[in-house]
C-alpha cells in the first residue's frame, strides 16, 4: 500500500496543477499522510529550476499549515485521531515517556523532526497533545521546514539532475548528522 501511495504521489509532480498537489501533500504529510512532499518537490524543481524557490516556498507554507492541523489533532482529538495515527507509525509505546520530556525540549524536537527523516506528523501531533506553546511551535516548524525544503531547492537549482541521487539517498543523513553535531556542540559548551 505504501508503494502505491508513493507512486501516486510521485505521479502528482507531473499533473497540470502540480503546485496545488504539492501544497496538499505537504499539508497532509505534516499531520497524517505517510509520504513526504520531497517525493514531488524534487522532480518539480528539476522540471522548472527557475521556479525552485517558489516551489519550496509553497512546500514550506503548506507544511507549516499542515503542522498546525497536526497540532490541533493532538490538542483536540488525540484519543480519537492522534493516538491511532501514532500507533500506525509504531510510536504508541513511547508516547507517555515522550510527553514527560517533550515540553522541556519541544522547540528542539520540532526543529529536529522538521529537517530529519523523522516523521514530522509525530511531532506536530505530540506538540498539540503536550500543550506546547503555539508561537514557539510555529516558529520552529517554519525554520525547520524552510531549512529542509530550501536546501533541496538550492541544491537542485545550482547543481540540477546530477545532485538528485545525493539528495534522495543522503540528504536526510546529512541533516541528521548536522543535528547531532549541533547537539554535541551545545552539550560541550554547556557541560565541558
Amino acid at each position: 500500500m505504501i508503494y502505491r501511495l508513493y507512486t501516486w504521489t510521485l505521479s502528482l509532480a507531473e499533473h497540470p496543477r502540480a503546485l496545488w498537489a504539492l501544497a496538499i501533500v505537504a499539508f497532509i504529510e505534516s499531520s497524517f499522510f505517510p509520504i513526504p512532499p520531497d517525493i514531488m518537490l524534487i522532480p518539480m524543481i528539476l522540471a522548472a529550476r527557475s521556479q525552485a524557490f517558489r516551489i519550496a516556498l509553497v512546500a514550506v507554507v503548506a507544511s507549516v499549515a499542515g503542522g498546525l492541523f497536526g497540532y490541533a489533532i493532538g490538542a483536540f482529538a488525540f484519543e480519537s485521531i492522534g493516538q491511532p495515527i501514532l500507533a500506525s507509525l509504531g510510536k504508541e509505546n513511547s508516547m507517555a515517556a515522550f510527553n514527560d520530556k517533550f515540553n522541556a525540549y519541544g522547540t528542539w524536537a520540532v526543529l529536529i523532526a522538521g529537517v530529519t527523516p523523522f516523521p514530522f506528523k509525530v511531532i506536530t501531533i505530540m506538540s498539540g497533545w503536550t500543550g506546547m506553546a503555539l508561537v514557539p511551535f510555529v516558529l520552529s516548524a517554519l525554520v525547520a521546514r524552510a531549512l529542509r525544503f530550501f536546501a533541496v531547492a538550492l541544491l537542485l537549482y545550482y547543481f540540477g539532475p546530477p545532485i538528485r541521487r545525493f539528495i534522495e539517498r543522503h540528504l536526510g543523513l546529512v541533516f541528521t548528522a548536522f543535528v547531532l553535531i549541533l547537539g554535541a556542540g551545545f552539550f560541550a559548551v554547556r557541560y565541558l
